[in-house]
């Protein structure tokens, strides 16, 4: 399960396929580590996208 104060590090430790969700919403910067330690919901923020539409996407990765 996804928690939006995760960070994204951990969300890509959880499932392989929210790598293809963060570039899906353009929060491509994955290879820095400073966007790595900061939450799924600030990554969101900076982007510009809504959290709501990013967490139900990735919560759906742990139906699979």
């Amino acid at each position: 399960m996804f928690r939006k104060e995760m960070s994204i590090l951990e969300a890509l430790q959880a499932h392989p396929n929210a790598r293809d969700i963060f570039k899906k919403y353009g929060m491509a910067c994955l290879g820095c580590m400073g966007a790595m330690q900061e939450s799924i919901e600030a990554g969101a923020e900076m982007h510009g996208i809504d959290i709501e539409i990013i967490m139900k996407e990735l919560n759906e990765l742990s139906d699979e």
